[in-house]
């Protein structure tokens, strides 16, 4: 049989405008939290200021986006992607994670291709639970008592309760900035590095089918 071409919908409309939106608001959220973690530069208290103003802005953004994520995943049939299946769990992220090292190296077809039921591989699909429901609640809860300081415990044992808040926000932004690189890297992958991306435009993941015998 020959070589096919098949065009699978997996991102309807409001999922790439909550993708472009979150993406935006996190871009901007990376950039303004690293002037904030550096304040000692030498820049005016200007720019300091306008770098608060937007990253507090950009929070907000990003949280009332997180509602629509969570809601839409709630309503619509994209929930089916994010279910937990446990059994043979281990085997199958080892499974992947030998495609990510080496296989993909060496031309191998991935052992877990896209399809209209299955958007994410195993390691795609817990890294995304991970990230969308730990660490960005984490992220946008310590923010929120960061804008309202007065709601934070004053002390947690000998520590400030400010100060804890702060750590634990940084660091959940550290992971999903991590997470951000190692996202755009896995994006590129495949034969051509914009297919991904040109997906989370139209909406379309476009699946070759190599030649059978």
């Amino acid at each position: 049989m020959a070589a096919g071409h098949e065009k699978i919908y997996l991102y309807p409309v409001w999922l790439r405008i909550w993708h472009g939106i979150n993406a935006l608001g996190i871009i901007l959220l990376v950039a303004t939290g690293i002037r904030l973690q550096y304040s000692d530069l030498s820049l005016s208290s200007s720019d300091f200021e306008l770098a608060v103003r937007w990253h507090n802005i950009s929070g907000i953004i990003v949280t009332l986006n997180y509602f629509v994520f969570v809601i839409g995943n709630l309503v619509t049939p994209n929930k089916k992607y994010y279910q937990i299946k446990t059994a043979g769990l281990p085997g199958r992220i080892k499974k992947q994670a030998d495609y990510y090292l080496s296989g993909m190296f060496k031309g191998e077809e991935t052992p877990f291709p896209i399809s209209e039921n299955r958007k994410f591989n195993p390691l795609q699909k817990y890294a995304y639970l991970f990230v969308m429901y730990v660490f960005v609640p984490v992220a946008i809860l310590t923010g929120l008592a960061l804008l309202f300081p007065e709601l934070i415990v004053e002390k947690i044992y000998a520590f400030s309760g400010i100060f804890l808040t702060a750590l634990l926000h940084a660091s959940a932004g550290f992971l999903i900035f991590i997470f951000l690189i190692i996202h755009l890297y896995v994006a590129s992958i495949g034969k051509n590095p914009l297919d991904n991306f040109r997906s989370i435009v139209n909406g379309y993941h476009h699946v070759n089918h190599k030649k059978k015998k």
